[in-house]
């Protein structure tokens, strides 16, 4: 039997919305064991005078638990 928990992060990036998702599953394997899959469940931007700045994602990370 495969238990798994999921995790809630929110990570950002000045380029795009898929360098804030590469940066949050790599941030988050630093930390967590056996990441399996993430659920894109919002993205957001900054915007300062028109332009936009910073791209965010909150994500749902899945890990298998060990054991």
């Amino acid at each position: 039997m495969t238990v798994a928990k999921v995790s809630e992060i929110t990570s950002t990036s000045s380029k795009s919305f898929e360098d804030a998702i590469e940066r949050g599953i790599k941030r988050a394997s630093k930390t967590l064991k056996n990441v399996t899959s993430a659920w894109i469940a919002d993205q957001e931007v900054e915007i300062q005078k028109g332009k936009v700045t910073e791209y965010r994602v909150r994500m749902r990370v899945t890990f298998v638990l060990e054991g």
